[in-house]
């Protein structure tokens, strides 16, 4: 069984396509075919149906689906444990939502160091949707993100929330707010729902960002007014002239932790999973 087979069975589960999995894996589509075949001759059952109206898999392809989620789980998180660890005996890669990396980032690390002298961290900063992709692929053990992503074999937890506050270089007030000098933060999908209720005459604005720290750095270079998370609001209102929109609500995110299923129940997991959580009680 080889592990390309794998991949490419998996990139043919969601794409239905031999044609976008050869693009996307940037191969030739005989070579997926050559794959496919290998596969199911070596599986002994015809693993998809083809036909005008696509490909779709067969039952036995709908039987071999989560065990071959699992075989490259496994082969991933194998191949890079053993070459990340080195000499140490335990290699963590933690996946960060980017927006809240910046203020914490420092913290938490050294507390996982200090949980785990003799581990090796790598830690990466990213969006939801390609940690959730990290962690089913086994290129990830830990992720701290915004939006769960429902991906089969990924568990999650909420562990708190952050919130943002309306800042402005216009005025205190929502009457002092041109709408052409809003900055809209889209930061998930849930903060963007809160917003267009809370605030649907903004909805449309002409400039919009999808991470806090480049809002401000647009607010702090453009000036008007924007979401911001209440750390970042707190500084651009004590050093460059900032105030909060006194009748504007805060809008709240939600955090949560993702891992394999595999890894729910273990020690490492649930010792980083707690540290994280503790940092973001009020």
């Amino acid at each position: 069984m080889q592990p390309e087979w794998i991949e490419t069975f998996l990139d043919l589960v969601e794409t239905r396509s031999f044609n976008q999995t050869a693009d996307r894996l940037g191969l030739t589509q005989s070579t997926v075919s050559a794959r496919m075949a290998a596969l199911e001759k070596r599986v002994g059952r015809r693993l998809f149906r083809r036909s005008r109206a696509g490909t779709a898999l067969t039952t036995a392809g709908l039987t071999f689906e989560p065990h071959a989620r699992e075989m490259r789980h496994l082969w991933t998180e194998a191949l890079r444990t053993t070459l990340a660890a080195g000499n140490t005996a335990l290699a963590m890669r933690v996946g960060l939502q980017i927006d809240l990396a910046g203020p914490r980032i420092g913290a938490w690390v050294t507390s996982f160091r200090e949980l785990f002298p003799e581990a090796a961290f790598y830690i990466e900063l990213d969006y939801s949707t390609q940690m959730c992709t990290d962690l089913l692929a086994g290129n990830l053990d830990l992720a701290v993100m915004f939006t769960p992503r429902p991906l089969p074999d990924l568990h999650f937890e909420s562990i708190g929330e952050v919130r943002y506050r309306l800042v402005s270089s216009l005025g205190p007030q929502f009457a002092d707010i041109d709408p052409a000098r809003y900055i809209r933060g889209a930061y998930s999908a849930a903060f963007s729902r809160q917003h267009q209720r809370l605030l649907p005459q903004y909805d449309q604005a002409p400039l919009s960002c999808g991470q806090s720290s480049a809002v401000v750095g647009l607010l702090t270079a453009l000036g008007g007014a924007g979401f911001v998370l209440e750390d970042e609001a707190r500084m651009l209102v004590e050093n460059h002239g900032f105030a909060h929109v006194k009748d504007a609500p805060g809008i709240a995110q939600t955090i949560y932790t993702a891992v394999h299923l595999r890894h729910r129940h273990s020690h490492a997991s649930r010792r980083l999973i707690s540290v994280i959580r503790n940092t973001l009680v009020p």
